[in-house]
């Protein structure tokens, strides 16, 4: 799925998959557009808002996005894609977006920046992230990293890989021993209390907390074992669907935070290695930080 097993980074062969297929398509966009947003930042210009003065959007996320959609629709143009920059601002148009991209058999689900506050403030910490909904099940779902080189891969059924070598959860079952990722979307008024609620209950029974700033790395961090689990309130489909699917093939457990099975419409998401999957949810209801409490 990958063109090299060598983990050395100087040995790293290009990004250029010659084989056919959703995967190489996905892999191939990944590739051309990490390096192009690598490439430029530092060099933003246009620097807008959606919802909100936390909620960024640039001129790069736009022209990505663009690119994306021209790479899969020249291979496959009768596909939907359902993309952050072409969905307008709001849960109802988010909710009418998701119920016209569950019409078609094939719909990709691209974010062309996860993490994009930081792409604009140069912290080193972001990704494209491009995932494959087949008959409303994820098929596919890669995710690229321009920044340490890393490709994230995940095929339905064969696994998860990075560089072509397998991903794993980790095996870490003890809570107090356990590193967990979070984050802070942009909502200040809805999401942000209740992700405030479940740092104050999480964070004295575990090792650490981090909040990278992109749902799509973090998730892919649980697939690798570099987290032990992850949870968000108020995320959208763009910034997890793929990284749910490296998440499950690599071993892991990925839920709601009321424990109920992940679809595409899930806003509020709990990712771990499974092992401390029940101390998470448990935790978020009795800080009342699920996202469905009134």
């Amino acid at each position: 799925m990958n063109p090299t097993n060598s983990d050395n980074r100087n040995d790293r062969e290009p990004y250029v998959v010659t084989s056919k297929g959703h995967t190489a398509a996905a892999i191939n966009a990944a590739a051309k557009a990490g390096e192009w947003i690598k490439n430029r930042q530092g060099h933003v210009k246009e620097l807008g808002s959606k919802t909100s003065a936390q909620d960024l959007v640039t001129e790069v996320d736009k022209g990505v996005e663009q690119m994306i959609r021209r790479l899969i629709l020249t291979h496959y143009p009768d596909h939907a894609i359902l993309g952050e920059e072409s969905v307008q601002p709001g849960a109802d148009a988010l909710t009418a977006a998701l119920e016209e991209g569950r019409k078609h058999e094939y719909l990709w689900i691209v974010d062309p920046i996860d993490g994009t506050t930081n792409f604009v403030h140069g912290f080193p910490f972001y990704c494209v992230s491009i995932a494959l909904v087949v008959k409303g099940e994820l098929t596919v779902g890669v995710i690229y990293d321009p920044i340490r080189d890393e490709m994230f891969v995940a095929e339905k059924g064969k696994g998860a890989y990075m560089h072509g070598i397998p991903t794993s959860v980790s095996a870490e079952a003890d809570p107090g021993s356990s590193l967990v990722a979070m984050g802070f979307p942009p909502d200040r008024t809805f999401a942000q209390p209740a992700n405030m609620a479940g740092l104050q209950q999480i964070l004295p029974q575990i090792r650490g907390i981090r909040a990278g700033g992109s749902a799509a790395l973090h998730l892919a961090y649980v697939a690798a074992g570099r987290v032990d689990g992850y949870w968000e309130v108020g995320l959208s489909p763009w910034d997890c669907a793929a990284g749910v699917l490296l998440v499950l093939e690599s071993g892991g457990k990925v839920t709601d935070t009321l424990g109920n099975p992940y679809d595409i419409g899930t806003r509020h998401v709990v990712a771990s290695n499974g092992r401390i999957h029940d101390f998470l949810l448990a935790s978020l209801s009795e800080a009342e930080a699920t996202g469905y409490n009134k």
